[in-house]
């Protein structure tokens, strides 16, 4: 393996081997059929190319003069190429340790034909994806291309076709991926590797879009095509300092590398938090819904806090949004990884469930089980949410909990408001803290639907049993919390 003593910042412009080396404690190449293959690093810090192997049973591929279309100038543009980097592709695959956590990482060089993806970067990213299935090893990403490699034609652009269906693979065999982007990240690497992976970090003001530079169009708004817009716009999950990357991807690591999909026993549930809050129970519905709302009530992030010893989250439904009234992600609490899905006491938003959702599902995928606290005075109802899919956005939600095969732990701490926090709760497997409520409909509403006047509110409250102890006697909830 490659060993270092000093290690250069990961920044949007370094080499492959410098990536690499900025974010790896040592790392070995993979030889094309997915083999390590032994490297001497010389003085200038690159490694001679690898001899081309072919996987077993795969057909010698002819050397075709200047590639598969003919291109005039295509197989002296590739020496001039190797002649500058050092390397005989775009990509160099990986057996590396990060944090004393073991992957597969793929590292792109831009400055070999731009980073482009061709037939033989596809032979490299399968036989890497193969490794990792074979190895149990999650796959990190260090990407930097502009796309696929117009000098091959169709012939490369399918090789989003194999990178996609090898993505699918190691996802269906519950191995976590995590995308680093670079500068740039752009075309049919952005739509496969990148934007498909578990978890995607992006390193600042890195260009980051489908569309690169010199194709969009003219009047394009530039923020829209960079890491920190597609963080907004709920693409990205995080936007990670240069020198906070490899000490990012080594905590992601941690929480997720160990995981080996669904184990043979069903995962332990997580267990359920202490009450933070008041500790008597209210005497009237009202009562309960003036502790819920109270601005000095514990909310989630005193929760999440309280619970985890160290978390990562994910951030953005990968569809257009975000919700900062939701928390997803995945901390660890007694030595365990537990995934968390959070209402911070806002009407929820549809980006919000589908953040949710997302986290449920990956979470799932993981053998990782799930936390979920419940505190929203109910779903978003503006006219923006219902374009943006509110209903769908929340049966997804009620679907991925109805579905999981991992066990989900659920605390009410706060407002229950309908089905916007129904859609969180775990059917069968909700616990309640004193100082909350759950309600089918707000008490106000429900008066306003009743025709009753605003002083018989107090009355609707009492008569929806809104109370923890209503549903603990209604068998909506398992018990109430205590505190520790």
């Amino acid at each position: 393996m490659h060993d270092k003593t000093a290690t250069p910042l990961p920044s949007q412009r370094l080499t492959a081997r410098q990536a690499l080396a900025a974010v790896t404690d040592a790392y070995v190449d993979l030889a094309e059929d997915g083999g390590d293959v032994p490297r001497a690093i010389g003085t200038s810090g690159t490694a001679p190319a690898p001899t081309a192997t072919h996987p077993p049973g795969a057909p010698e591929r002819v050397p075709e003069v200047d590639g598969p279309l003919g291109w005039r100038g295509y197989d002296a543009s590739r020496e001039r190429a190797r002649a500058r980097t050092g390397e005989d592709e775009s990509v160099i695959t990986a057996r590396g340790t990060i944090g004393g956590a073991e992957a597969i990482v793929l590292s792109f060089e831009f400055g070999f034909l731009g980073g482009s993806l061709g037939e033989r970067t596809g032979d490299r990213l399968e036989a890497a994806y193969t490794r990792a299935r074979e190895r149990r090893l999650p796959l990190v990403s260090l990407i930097a291309t502009g796309g696929s490699r117009m000098q091959e034609g169709m012939r490369a652009l399918m090789q989003l076709q194999r990178v996609a269906r090898q993505s699918a693979l190691n996802r269906a065999a519950g191995l976590p991926q995590i995308a680093v982007l670079r500068d740039p990240t752009t075309g049919g690497g952005w739509a496969t590797l990148g934007a498909g992976a578990d978890v995607i970090l992006a390193l600042p003001r890195a260009q980051v879009g489908f569309a690169g530079s010199r194709v969009r169009p003219s009047d394009a708004d530039p923020a829209a095509y960079c890491a920190e817009g597609q963080l907004a716009a709920g693409q990205v999950d995080a936007v990670v300092p240069a020198d906070r990357l490899r000490a990012t991807l080594r905590h992601w690591l941690q929480l997720l590398g160990g995981t080996a999909g669904l184990p043979a026993q069903p995962a332990e549930p997580a267990p359920v938090p202490y009450a933070l809050g008041t500790a008597g129970l209210p005497a009237t519905g009202w009562d309960a819904v003036g502790r819920a709302r109270d601005a000095r009530r514990p909310r989630a992030e005193s929760y999440l806090d309280a619970y985890f010893d160290d978390r990562e989250e994910i951030s953005g439904d990968r569809c257009g949004g975000r919700d900062p009234g939701i928390r997803c992600g995945f901390g660890h609490h007694a030595g365990r990884t537990i995934a968390f899905a959070a209402q911070c006491g806002t009407a929820t938003r549809p980006a919000g469930f589908r953040t949710a959702t997302r986290l449920v599902r990956l979470a799932d995928r993981l053998g990782i089980p799930v936390l979920t606290l419940v505190d929203t005075p109910g779903a978003a109802n503006d006219a923006d949410a219902e374009r943006a899919g509110a209903g769908a956005a929340i049966a997804d939600t009620f679907a991925a909990l109805a579905s999981a095969r991992v066990p989900v732990t659920s605390l009410l701490i706060g407002e229950g408001g309908s089905g916007g926090a129904l859609a969180l709760a775990a059917p069968d497997r909700l616990w309640a803290t004193p100082d909350s409520y759950f309600s089918v409909i707000a008490p106000e509403l429900a008066a306003a639907i009743l025709k009753r006047g605003t002083h018989q509110i107090h009355e609707t409250a009492d008569q929806l049993r809104i109370r923890p102890q209503d549903l603990l006697e209604l068998g909506i909830i398992r018990e109430i919390v205590g505190g520790r």
